[in-house]
């Protein structure tokens, strides 16, 4: 059967941990040569195995996406949980992960500072609107372009007075997004409350996961907002490691 060939070149890639050859895979399969070589230069045009010199392969980008979707929330909470803990304590605020899926993006994990000093916001858990949110905003601009059009011609509902609903606005936002690399939502949800976000990026394939910051409107000035946006994206990287770490580890 077709499928069972690729799964087998598939796992042969993966179990060597490294950009293996073309004739490593042929050799640890027992697969005859034409059809090897052939699944191998398919799976590759289709990005489930990437190419990273010509003739050795390595796991694609496409396929850690893919793993990456069908992680269950809890693991993926647990990878990021200690970063979001000490960027709580160290901001003073609420910070929260999400998640993409089913077309739109849901907070699945908040953590706040463990000594509070003075009050925070929550941004409690759930769905959140791909138009008028940080976390949502941020994986929509790194997203493929068919899908931030579904959203800008989909139904924007107002939440206040500074919700986003004129398609134009809001793509000149995604693509300003996409260069800070991190989104903005300011009283756009609820009046008073802003909110920083950050991709969660694994290679170049759009973004899965973000994470954020909120807090009072008060503190979240435009400098703060900037200063925390930037730091966001550093320890979205970091996470993004943790995840690909604790994959690994769940699939040894």
């Amino acid at each position: 059967m077709h499928l069972d060939r690729l799964m087998t070149v598939l796992e042969a890639v993966a179990i060597s941990g490294r950009a293996v050859a073309a004739p490593e895979v042929q050799l640890a399969t027992g697969l005859p040569r034409p059809t090897c070589y052939r699944l191998l230069q398919s799976m590759a045009e289709n990005r489930l195995l990437d190419e990273p010199e010509p003739g050795r392969y390595l796991v694609g980008e496409r396929m850690m996406r893919l793993a990456l979707l069908g992680t269950p929330d809890v693991d993926v909470c647990q990878a990021a949980a200690p970063s979001l803990r000490d960027a709580a304590d160290h901001y003073g605020e609420a910070m929260f992960l999400s998640r993409y899926r089913n077309k739109g993006v849901e907070i699945i994990h908040v953590e706040v500072p463990g000594d509070a000093k003075r009050s925070f916001v929550h941004p409690g858990l759930g769905y959140r609107p791909m138009h008028a949110c940080s976390c949502s905003k941020v994986i929509a601009a790194f997203t493929e372009d068919g899908f931030r059009e579904e959203i800008l011609a989909g139904p924007m509902r107002s939440y206040t007075p500074n919700t986003k609903q004129d398609p134009e606005i809001l793509r000149a936002e995604f693509a300003a997004i996409r260069q800070a690399g991190f989104a903005e939502c300011v009283e756009e949800i609820e009046l008073g409350v802003s909110s920083v976000a950050a991709p969660i990026r694994i290679g170049n394939i759009g973004a899965t996961f973000s994470i954020g910051a909120t807090g009072p409107v008060r503190r979240f000035t435009d400098k703060r907002r900037a200063e925390i946006g930037k730091d966001l994206c550093a320890l979205a990287a970091k996470v993004a490691l943790a995840l690909q770490i604790h994959g690994a580890a769940q699939a040894g």
